[in-house]
């Protein structure tokens, strides 16, 4: 009777485990991957490669370890970017609102005096007013921006910064 007990006691811990494990986000994890900002501006452990290869395996590890710092680096970079180009921030404002809106208020078609408007018209001349709009915004030079700004950050920290101890025992731990 007891070891029917704790097999279910088991079954029921490794189905609650599961279901914890379902119900976590993505972002969840991603976040529980941040390393401390003491780790990431460790300033001690930053120091020229001696070459090449020494520089490669840094930027493979780096990128490997401090993964979710980077991607919270461009994130950060992303969001500056649209704030400080305020055409930008008002193309995406003015489409993604005007879609809402015609989502919530307009399904049905509506008459106008002798005009009768439908869905398709509405975004027909959302999209006339809001697609030149966004490409005066350069939405392009934007992304770019983003690429080549937050590349050499991100390369610059993992080329510079030394890995850590623990380095050289997960090399260690593959061989065996």
């Amino acid at each position: 009777m007891q070891s029917r007990r704790s097999r279910q006691a088991v079954v029921l811990q490794s189905l609650l485990s599961r279901l914890t494990w379902l119900t976590s986000t993505p972002q969840e994890t991603r976040l529980s991957a941040l390393r401390p900002p003491t780790e990431f501006f460790d300033f001690h452990r930053i120091s020229r490669p001696a070459d090449v290869n020494q520089a490669v395996s840094r930027i493979s590890y780096n990128t490997r370890y401090f993964s979710a710092n980077y991607m919270l680096i461009v994130a950060i970079l992303a969001v500056y970017a649209i704030l400080t180009s305020p055409l930008l921030l008002f193309s995406l404002a003015f489409l993604t609102g005007g879609f809402a809106a015609i989502n919530k208020f307009a399904p049905d078609p509506v008459q106008v005096g002798d005009h009768v408007i439908t869905q398709k018209s509405l975004y027909t001349a959302l999209f006339v007013i809001g697609i030149p709009l966004l490409w005066l915004s350069s939405p392009f030079l934007t992304f770019f921006w983003l690429v080549g700004a937050s590349s050499c950050l991100i390369l610059g920290h993992a080329c510079l910064v030394e890995p850590g101890i623990e380095s050289e025992y997960a090399n260690i731990q593959d061989t065996v």
